[in-house]
């Protein structure tokens, strides 16, 4: 077997403190922040004289992490089009199971989150959403039913 495990995805913010506090509020837990001082990140990413802050949050009961990083050296590069819709090519959203939907969203929306189109309901099965947050990141929520 090639692949052991999903460990993380990265995702490129501006606004480190306001992405982490929206994903603290969704229910991660911030393990660690800090400048990443280690030159050898810049050969595996391929960018030279890098200088950037990075989070790591983790799922609770699971191996899955969320990798934030903020760069100030190389300045990061704004995407096209703002706010992409679900079709555009590229990473669109990441998916994360909650208990109560409803209030995830309501907590959520006090941190700027809306949702994307609405709550539906899939068979007896799940309730799901797309919210769109921070920097118009995008997360999927599932509330399993029964």
């Amino acid at each position: 077997m090639a692949v052991q495990r999903m460990d993380n995805v990265l995702i490129v913010v501006d606004d480190l403190e306001a992405v982490i506090a929206f994903f603290v509020e969704l229910g991660l837990e911030l393990e660690g922040k800090g400048p990443l001082e280690w030159r050898g990140a810049e050969r595996v990413i391929g960018l030279d004289d890098v200088r950037q802050d990075v989070a790591m949050l983790r799922v609770p009961d699971g191996p899955g992490r969320v990798e934030l990083a903020k760069f100030h050296r190389p300045a990061a590069i704004a995407p096209e089009p703002k706010d992409a819709p679900a079709n555009t090519l590229g990473l669109r959203r990441v998916m994360f199971a909650v208990d109560d939907i409803e209030d995830v969203v309501a907590r959520l929306r006090a941190h700027g989150a809306e949702v994307v189109g609405e709550i539906v309901q899939f068979e007896n099965i799940y309730r799901l959403c797309y919210v769109r947050g921070p920097e118009g990141i995008v997360v999927g929520l599932a509330e399993q039913l029964g």
